[in-house]
C-alpha cells in the first residue's frame, strides 16, 4: 500500500513537468536582429507650454522582425525660460534660468509587415525621468542648481517606417507623454505631459 501511495505522489508531482511552459514570447525565434539610432522630438512643455526639442536615442533587440525589446532616453535640447511674476530663485534675471528635463526607460515595440517598403510600428516607453531649474551665467558656466524632482513616465506612440536600405530605416510618428509624480515649484504633471512629433533614424539588422 505504501508503494502505491508513493507511485501516486510521483505521478501527481510529474504532471506539471509535462505541461507547456508559459512565456511572454511563444514559438521559435527564427530571426534575431537589432538596431540603434538618434531620435528628435518636438513638443510643447513647461509652465508656459513653450516649444521644446527633445534629442536622444533608442535601440533594441528585434525578434522575428516583429517584436522589439530595448531602451531609450531623451533630454531637452533647447532653452526654456520661466516667466514668474514673483521669483523664488536666488539670482536674477529670470531669463538666465533654464529648465532641464529628461527621461528614459524600457522600450517595447510591435512592428507590422516589416519587410514592406512602408509599414508601421506601435511602441511605448516605460520609465523614469527628472526635471529641474538651473541658473546659467553664460553658455558654458552653471552657477546655481536647483534640487529637481523625479517622475514616472509612460509614453505610447505609433510610427510609420520607410525602408531606405537593408540596414537603414527612417520612422516618423507621434507619441503621448504621460508624466506622473511631479510637484516642483510651478510645475505639475500637466505641464510636462503632452503630445510629441518625432523622427527616428534606425541603423541595424532588421
Amino acid at each position: 500500500m505504501r508503494m502505491l501511495y508513493f507511485v501516486a505522489l510521483c505521478v501527481l508531482f510529474a504532471i506539471p513537468a509535462f505541461a507547456q511552459q508559459e512565456t511572454l514570447l511563444s514559438g521559435n525565434i527564427e530571426h534575431s536582429g537589432g538596431y540603434g539610432g538618434p531620435v528628435i522630438k518636438t513638443t510643447q512643455i513647461g509652465p508656459n507650454q513653450d516649444n521644446g526639442i527633445l534629442v536622444g536615442g533608442q535601440g533594441g533587440w528585434i525578434i522575428n522582425h516583429t517584436f522589439v525589446i530595448g531602451g531609450g532616453g531623451y533630454g531637452l535640447a533647447n532653452e526654456i525660460n520661466p516667466r514668474w511674476e514673483n521669483s523664488f530663485m536666488p539670482i536674477d534675471p529670470l531669463s538666465d534660468y533654464r529648465m532641464d528635463f529628461g527621461y528614459g526607460g524600457v522600450y517595447l515595440g510591435y512592428v507590422r509587415n516589416s519587410e514592406r517598403l512602408i509599414h508601421y510600428e506601435l511602441h511605448s516607453i516605460i520609465g523614469w525621468g527628472g526635471v529641474s531649474y538651473n541658473y546659467y551665467q553664460d553658455d558654458e558656466d552653471e552657477d546655481w542648481n536647483s534640487e529637481g524632482d523625479a517622475f514616472f513616465i509612460v509614453e505610447p506612440g505609433v510610427n510609420v517606417e520607410l525602408n531606405v536600405t537593408e540596414f537603414f530605416r527612417i520612422a516618423v510618428g507621434g507619441t503621448y507623454r504621460l508624466v506622473t509624480g511631479v510637484d516642483y515649484h510651478d510645475l505639475t504633471d500637466n505641464n510636462l505631459s503632452g503630445l510629441s512629433a518625432q523622427v527616428v533614424f534606425k541603423f541595424g539588422a532588421f
